[in-house]
C-alpha cells in the first residue's frame, strides 16, 4: 500500500511540474499542442480547443508540448535554406516567428515558462510540509540505526522501531544510563505490532556508541495554526532545499573524484524501501516523504545541466549574453548527451539499490 501511495504521489508531483509549464504558457497565450498524463504509447486523448489532452500507458509523470518550444521551427528553416528551398524555409521561419510560438517569446517569458515547473514542485513541497504542521504528528523516539553485536541488536531491536512511552530521546537516554548493567524491559512498536524486549545496557561502551548501541531520532511536531503552519513549512522547505544542495554537491564530488555513487544516495528502488519504512510509521510520514521528493525534483530540475530545466535556463542565459539563440542542432545534441548521462547514472544507482536490497 505504501509503494502504491508513493507511485501515485510521484506521478502527481511530476504531473504538477508539467502543469506549471502548461499554466504559464496558457497565461501568455501560447499554443499548447498537447498536455499528457503519463508517457506514450497513447491510451486515450481528447481535443479541447487547440490542445489535445491525453492519457498514456506509462502513468509515471506527464509532458507538455508547446508550439515551437525546442527551436525545431528555426532549425527546419535553417536546414531548408541550406538546401536551397527558399520558399519553404521562409514559411518555416515565419512559423517560428508566430507570436504564439515559444520560440517567438521574449527571454523573460521563456524563462518564466521553463522555471514554472520548478516553482510548482517547491510550492507542493512547501504545502505538504505545512499540512504536516497543521495536522501535527505525535512525538515519538525512533530507532534510526542499530550497531552490530550491540545489546540492542542481540535483544532484537531493529531500525525503524519506535520506543513506546517515550516522547523525547533525552528521557530514554537518562533511563538507560541509570540502569547500566541491569536488565530492562522495553516496549517496542514495529508497524502494527507491539513487542516486549528484555535488554541489558552495557557498563562500558565502545567509542562512538552508547549503552545500547542505537542511534535515536526524535520525530513528530506540535500542531500549528494555518498561518503558523505555512510559516514553519516555508522555513523547513528552505532548510531542506539547502540540505539537498549540500548532498548533491557531495554526490557529484564523490562521483567525479572517486568514480562511485555516494553512500546513502538512493534511486527508485531505494525510494520504495524508504516508503515501506515510512508507511509503517503512518500516512503523515508518507506525506513527509512526498514533500521531500517534491523538493528534490525542484532542486534537480534547476541544476544547469542539459536535458533538465536548469540546462534550458542556462541556454537562455547564453542567448541573452550573446544576443542570439544557440543553434537548435547544438542544443539538441547537448540535451541528448545530458539525457544519456542521467540515464546511465540512474541505471547505476538502481543496480546498486537492488544489490543492497538482496
Amino acid at each position: 500500500m505504501s509503494i502504491l501511495f508513493i507511485l501515485v504521489g510521484i506521478s502527481v508531483l511530476i504531473l504538477a511540474h508539467e502543469l506549471g509549464h502548461f499554466l504559464i504558457a496558457k497565461l501568455f497565450g501560447l499554443r499548447v499542442e498537447e498536455f499528457g498524463f503519463g508517457f506514450p504509447p497513447r491510451l486515450w486523448s481528447k481535443q479541447i480547443g487547440e490542445t489535445k489532452y491525453s492519457l498514456n500507458w506509462l502513468p509515471f509523470g506527464g509532458f507538455v508540448r508547446i508550439y515551437g518550444e525546442h527551436g525545431e521551427l528555426l532549425g527546419r528553416a535553417n536546414l531548408l535554406k541550406r538546401e536551397g528551398a527558399d520558399e519553404a524555409a521562409a514559411m518555416a521561419g515565419q512559423a517560428a516567428r508566430d507570436p504564439r510560438s515559444f520560440a517567438a517569446q521574449s527571454i523573460l517569458r521563456r524563462v518564466a515558462i521553463v522555471a514554472a515547473g520548478v516553482v510548482m514542485n517547491f510550492l507542493l513541497g512547501w504545502l505538504l510540509i505545512s499540512f504536516i504542521f497543521m495536522i501535527g504528528v505525535p512525538k515519538t523516539v525512533l530507532v534510526s540505526n542499530v550497531m552490530a553485536d550491540s545489546p540492542a541488536s542481540v535483544g532484537g531491536i531493529m531500525s525503524g522501531d519506535i520506543l513506546k512511552d517515550y516522547s523525547a530521546s533525552p528521557d530514554f537516554i537518562s533511563f538507560i544510563d541509570k540502569n547500566r548493567g541491569k536488565e530492562v524491559s522495553l516496549t517496542i512498536l514495529r508497524g502494527e505490532e507491539e513487542l516486549e524486549l528484555a535488554l541489558i545496557p552495557r557498563l562500558k561502551t565502545p567509542d562512538g556508541e552508547g549503552p545500547l548501541g542505537v542511534v535515536l531520532s526524535d520525530t513528530g511536531v506540535d500542531r500549528h495554526s494555518i498561518f503558523g503552519s505555512l510559516s514553519e513549512g516555508f522555513k523547513q522547505a528552505i532548510a531542506t532545499i539547502g540540505m539537498i544542495f549540500k548532498s548533491l554537491y557531495g554526490l557529484l564530488l564523490t562521483l567525479f573524484a572517486e568514480g562511485k555513487v555516494l553512500d546513502g544516495f538512493v534511486g527508485p528502488v531505494g525510494i520504495f524501501g524508504i516508503a515501506n519504512q515510512a508507511g509503517s510509521l503512518g500516512v503523515l510520514y508518507l506525506v513527509q516523504l512526498l514533500a521531500l521528493i517534491s523538493l528534490n525534483l525542484a532542486v534537480l530540475n534547476v541544476l544547469p545541466f542539459p536535458a533538465l530545466d536548469g540546462g534550458r535556463l542556462l541556454f537562455l542565459l547564453i542567448e541573452k549574453i550573446k544576443g542570439s539563440p544557440i543553434a537548435p542542432e547544438r542544443e539538441a545534441f547537448a540535451n541528448a548527451l545530458g539525457f544519456g548521462f542521467l540515464l546511465l547514472l540512474m541505471i547505476a544507482v538502481t543496480v546498486r539499490d537492488i544489490v543492497i536490497l538482496f
